[in-house]
């Protein structure tokens, strides 16, 4: 009863605060909404309409459960559904938590056709997959290799007016060759080999669509001017492709990886990918679409008749129920809530949300190194936004933590801050680690701490504990979140390790983190 009363008075709380500001993104609460939507890691998108509902996936790397999947009412406020591949080894054993190896899923396209759902996406390492569901919540069928082998991405799929199938995608090994495939009508083979429709400089992020009289290929590529998305269009399916536009112009961080998307009342949207990621990755970003001679123009039309970045519009549609994205959680469903996401595949003998209710156990792992995170299994994580202020905040039972174990929340991408708890000699302290700098602080003698993360939108954090819930003492450096490289963002993330196989476990009463 007092845990929930504690989470209830925080989420109120937190509530308050959003409301008491002006938000510089998404939703502005007036009609209107400012871009970014999204400030945080949604890269390598696709979005569709079915009905009233719009939904969105997002590629994940080595993340598992992998492909996200958002739902919205106004494509401005998303909510998180699911996954859709659960278990990543699907794809490669080196996925597993005894390996930790490989880069994972990415591009990804979302069709809805003959009442089902397909996911399309590629391994850059494997090949191209496909997956498929009659609801949007699964569950989602065994995963089909369409194509075996390293060197392609961006796969779309597109049924044409005589519902024949195909799908491209870009062979980037290759000199960035986009193929159009033969598809079967089920979308779950294609014929080889596909011709090339298209070859530009470094093109990739390709979209199919039919609209109206012409098929569009949509697919951002490298100019004099930056990363920019282009269309190119044909009265036939197949091709050719001759007749080529620029949709806009280069803004900041490079808005152009785009899904084309129809609102109800008709009018056309993009949801773009900036394509120069920050630290907290690959931002997405809601452009107003208009038309001049069946070409599209993406956010305002500027005089060369190419657009421009639109950081303010009128939303697409209303959603007087919207609520905040998932972010916190209390732990007390018997499933572990869709917005979190373990490096790897984790190992299922190590975590549990139901051998204590309301609770999240984590058990110690044994690695070499409790402090580098690259190779510890079972890391869960989530994406820290680029937001004026961020705090999270997760409150540990440590009663059973054992000599020579961790436990720990971490911001990390190409480096790493950890701040958390340590155990040596029966004695338990604070504990700091990042840049190659370790410091031990006040000894832990209680059974719970709380653990809390703040940074701004430049990414520099500062860590901070708590033994009553109430106060809060800092402790070690400011840190400077960084992404691992343009394809991979920072993390949040909560693990426990050991240096020895007699290791403990953790309790995780709940994780806090508002988005203000």
């Amino acid at each position: 009863m007092f845990k929930a009363l504690y989470v209830i008075l925080l989420v109120a709380a937190s509530v308050s605060t959003v409301l008491a500001q002006t938000a510089k993104w998404g939703d502005q609460h007036n009609g209107t909404y400012a871009n970014p939507i999204l400030p945080a890691d949604f890269h390598d998108t696709d979005v569709i309409r079915v009905g009233s509902d719009y939904f969105l996936v997002s590629a994940t790397n080595q993340l598992s459960p992998g492909i996200l999947i958002m739902q919205s009412k106004d494509m401005v406020n998303w909510k998180i559904v699911g996954h859709a591949v659960n278990d990543i080894t699907r794809i490669s054993a080196s996925y597993n938590y005894d390996k930790l190896q490989g880069r994972g899923i990415t591009a990804s396209a979302i069709r809805y056709h003959d009442n089902e759902f397909l996911i399309y996406f590629t391994d850059p390492d494997e090949g191209v997959f496909m997956t498929s569901a009659g609801k949007i919540s699964g569950p989602w069928s065994p995963l089909i290799q369409l194509i075996k082998g390293p060197g392609w991405g961006s796969p779309c799929p597109l049924w044409n007016d005589a519902g024949d199938a195909y799908l491209a995608a870009t062979n980037f090994a290759d000199n960035y060759k986009v193929h159009l495939f033969k598809m079967a009508n089920n979308g779950e083979s294609i014929t080889m080999p596909g011709n090339v429709i298209q070859q530009g400089k470094a093109a990739y992020g390709g979209k199919l669509y039919k609209i109206k009289n012409y098929y569009y290929h949509f697919y951002s590529e490298l100019t004099a001017e930056g990363r920019v998305l282009f269309a190119e269009r044909s009265a036939n399916v197949t091709g050719p492709y001759t007749e080529h536009h620029q949709l806009m112009h280069k803004a900041d961080h490079e808005p152009n990886q785009a899904s084309m998307v129809q609102n109800e009342k008709g009018d056309w949207y993009l949801i773009a990918q900036h394509s120069q990621a920050r630290w907290d990755g690959r931002e997405l970003s809601l452009l107003p679409v208009t038309w001049v001679n069946d070409w599209p123009v993406a956010g305002t039309l500027a005089g060369d008749g190419i657009g421009e970045m639109a950081w303010t519009a009128r939303k697409p549609a209303t959603d007087p129920n919207a609520t905040p994205i998932q972010t916190s959680d209390d732990f007390s469903s018997k499933t572990l809530s869709p917005q979190w996401e373990w490096c790897f595949q984790p190992n299922a003998e190590k975590w549990s949300v139901t051998e204590r209710a309301g609770y999240l156990r984590l058990y110690a792992s044994k690695v070499p190194q409790p402090e580098v995170i690259e190779k510890i299994p079972n890391v869960i994580t989530q994406r820290p936004w680029r937001l004026e202020q961020s705090i999270a905040t997760v409150k540990f039972d440590i009663a059973h933590m054992t000599d020579g174990q961790i436990a720990a929340m971490c911001l990390f991408g190409k480096t790493t801050g950890i701040f958390g708890v340590k155990q040596n000699d029966n004695l338990r302290h604070i504990y700091f680690s990042a840049g190659g700098i370790t410091k031990q602080g006040l000894q832990i003698e209680i059974a719970n701490v709380w653990l809390r993360a703040i940074w701004d939108a430049n990414g520099l954090a500062k860590f901070y504990y708590s033994t009553d819930g109430v106060n809060y003492d800092a402790f070690g450096d400011a840190y400077s979140i960084t992404n691992v490289d343009n394809d991979g963002a920072a993390k949040i993330g909560i693990y426990t390790a050991s240096d020895n196989e007699s290791g403990g476990f953790i309790d995780i009463d709940w994780f806090h983190y508002g988005l203000n």
